[in-house]
Parts: C-alpha cells; structure tokens; sequence
C-alpha cells in the first residue's frame, strides 16, 4: 500500500495526484494519512480529506486521521502495512524539514519529500548517486522497481572515489538491472562519495531526471546536528522529489 501523509491541504492537489499515478504504476493501493492535535478534529479532516479526494476524482482512496500525540508516522506505517510513503513539504515549510527527517529516520519503508511547489512527479528517469558505503545497495532494489513498474530510465552517478568500494557497489546494481533488463547509463561523478548526493541534483535538473534517491545517513556527526544530514540538503535544494532509504542492519546485501 501506498501511503501520501498530508498536512495542508489547500496545496496537496499535485500531491495527491502523483501519489495516485505511482499507486497505479506500482499496483499499489492508495491511502491518505493527516495527523491532528485533538480527537475532536478527527472527523472535521476525514471530511476535508474526502472532499479533496473527490474533487481530484481519485477512486479507491482510503482516509486515516490520527492523533499526533498518541501516534508517530513510523508506527502508522507498520499499522497500515504501508510499502512507500509520500511526506509533503508545504510552500515555506523547509524549516520543518528537520523534523520531519527525524520523524522518518525509524521508517523501514522509503519515504519521497515532495514540495507543494513541484509540478506532477515524472518517473521517467531515476537519478542514482552511488557512493562507498555497503548500504547504497539497498538503493538498487527501488530503483529497480521504478525501472520495472513504471519504465524508467535509470542514471547511475557513480563517486569519483580513489578506491573502489563505489565501483563495486556499481556493479552489483548493475547485476540486479541486468537481470531484469532494465534501461539504465552508468556515468562518474566529478565529486566523490561524500558530495556525489549534491551532484545529482545539478545531474536531474541537467538531465530532467524525475526522482533522486539518495540513502538517509545512519548516524549524525556532529556537523549534522549543527548544520543538517547531507539528506537535509539534498531535500531543501533539490528542485525534484528526493527518495530516501534508511539503512537497515537486517537487510541482505544485493548480489552477494
């Protein structure tokens, strides 16, 4: 199941809409989720909620309205069963992208930051910075899932890096899409591993590439916390929707 989280809904229509377009591509069911601060509101946003489904004539829609206080995103998810989550960033809201990370940071699903600002998602090419670290593999298999479900064009950006740990990692996505004869390039980056997410966000506005998927740090520095994850800064420059993994210790490595 797919799953859109809105907040404002005045400006969730292109949202709503791309969500409900990848739903669709990816034979997913389609869910809606709002948080409010009090019991007594929940039944005043299931009926904005509907309204707004309707209005974007979007059928077999379910709607969840929670409790904040009692509920956090992540455990929503895991109670909903849900496989992909939007999470919407309204028009002047790129202060809150902190918190809306660490929100995510306990998902084990990918979650896609899309601003009100953005026009309806294109899947048409996948941007795929790839860098040294072993969990950039768990990238591969949502990139595949674009390349298989919804016919995309992946680019690969591999880290200009002295060693070869990326280069590795390169190749066994590249095992993965050969298997399923997906449409990808292979390109070397100019920066390397730990400035590669950058680079494709000039890449996807060069290039018209749809979607940056870009892998959640596992832990924070202490230049993180001061001055936000490189996931932080992929988010709030990026002019595309940036799909973030989060590692996680319990998944197999792709092609071992």
């Amino acid at each position: 199941m797919l799953l859109v989280q809105i907040q404002q809904i005045n400006s969730a229509k292109v949202l709503l809409q791309s969500a409900s377009t990848l739903a669709t591509q990816l034979l997913k069911k389609l869910t809606v989720l709002s948080f409010v601060d009090d019991d007594a509101n929940i039944k005043v946003r299931e009926e904005e909620l509907k309204e707004l489904v309707l209005d974007q004539k979007i059928a077999e829609t379910q709607i969840t309205v929670k409790n904040s206080s009692s509920n956090t995103l992540s455990s929503v998810c895991e109670e909903l069963e849900a496989s992909f989550l939007f999470v919407q960033l309204s028009n002047g809201q790129t202060k809150s992208i902190r918190s809306l990370l660490n929100s995510c940071r306990d998902l084990r699903i990918p979650y896609m930051f899309f601003k009100d600002s953005f026009p309806e998602l294109s899947t048409k090419k996948v941007i795929l910075p790839i860098g040294f670290l072993e969990e950039e593999l768990e990238k591969g298999q949502f990139a595949s899932a674009f390349g298989r479900f919804c016919n995309s064009e992946i680019k690969m950006l591999l880290a200009n890096d002295y060693g070869s740990k990326a280069t590795t990692n390169a190749k066994k996505m590249t095992l993965l899409f050969d298997k399923f004869q997906l449409n990808y390039t292979l390109e070397k980056a100019i920066k390397d591993s730990f400035k590669v997410e950058a680079e494709s966000i000039t890449v996807a506005e060069k290039e018209q590439g749809g979607i940056i998927i870009v892998s959640a740090s596992r832990d924070y520095g202490l230049d993180d916390i001061l001055f936000g994850p490189k996931e932080y800064q992929v988010v709030k420059k990026s002019s595309v929707p940036v799909l973030l993994v989060n590692p996680r210790g319990d998944l197999y490595a792709l092609c071992d």
